[in-house]
């Protein structure tokens, strides 16, 4: 039996760009759905319930981020945004409104559909909470709250652990610095000043990295947050 493919919805009003991403996906297996503003778009995820939304943020009928506003009152449907806005706040405003990832134009094939092929594994993955995590070295049991390295135990501090598990149980997404600050010392924590989130990343990497300054299990997405590496480059075993 035949595996269903997965659907991807376009959202994209630049005709050259939506069939560039159109080719690269149908080359890839994927089923793809096309939508050049932003009630087209709603109309094709109300009728065809995609697996994957590729959102351009310049929409004609509506900004992108008004439209992910929106569309997360009623699905939870994974989005990337792809766009041209590169600037770090706009990345942070689309992941703080849902967004599951977000890449800048011109983008890179390869990376592209890396970044697809991770939020699927997340979405498939989520039904179940997972026990623990495991990249490379770095292994982490949630029921026991223990993290290690190589099979060395690793001593946390309280919050230290709060910040590395809730990175680790959202592998491959960017958590941005407020979406952090906000859960680990709640919501009336001042979310622009993220020193004392710096101070506590800086302790963790020093405890569980070989070499804090080329981490690779907690990675930076710089100005606007971390992401938990999902396989480590030349590491076969998977999640």
């Amino acid at each position: 039996m035949n595996t269903p493919r997965p659907t991807i919805l376009i959202v994209e009003d630049e005709t050259y760009i939506l069939k560039v991403l159109k080719t690269l996906l149908e080359a890839d297996a994927y089923r793809v759905l096309l939508a050049k503003n932003a009630a087209a778009a709603e109309m094709a995820v109300a009728s065809h319930m995609p697996d994957l939304i590729l959102l351009d943020l310049g929409l004609p009928d509506q900004d992108g981020i008004v439209f992910l506003q929106e569309l997360r009152r009623w699905s939870q449907v994974p989005v990337i945004v792809v766009s041209a806005r590169n600037l770090e706040q706009d990345k942070i405003l689309a992941l703080d409104n849902g967004a599951d990832d977000y890449i800048a134009k011109p983008f890179s094939a390869p990376e592209l559909l890396a970044r697809i092929r991770a939020v699927l594994r997340r979405r498939t993955g989520s039904a179940l909470p997972e026990d623990s995590y495991n990249v490379g070295g770095f292994f982490i049991d949630f029921n026991k709250r223990s993290v290690s390295v190589d099979g060395q135990p690793i001593r946390l501090t309280q919050v230290e652990y709060r910040i590395v598990e809730l990175i680790a149980r959202n592998p491959g997404k960017v958590l941005t610095y407020s979406f952090l600050i906000h859960n680990i010392w709640g919501p009336y924590a001042d979310a622009e000043n993220n020193r004392i989130l710096r101070v506590n990343m800086s302790n963790i990497r020093r405890k569980i990295e070989k070499d804090r300054m080329a981490p690779r299990y907690i990675l930076t997405e710089i100005g606007v947050g971390y992401r938990m590496a999902e396989q480590i480059p030349g590491d076969k075993k998977q999640r």
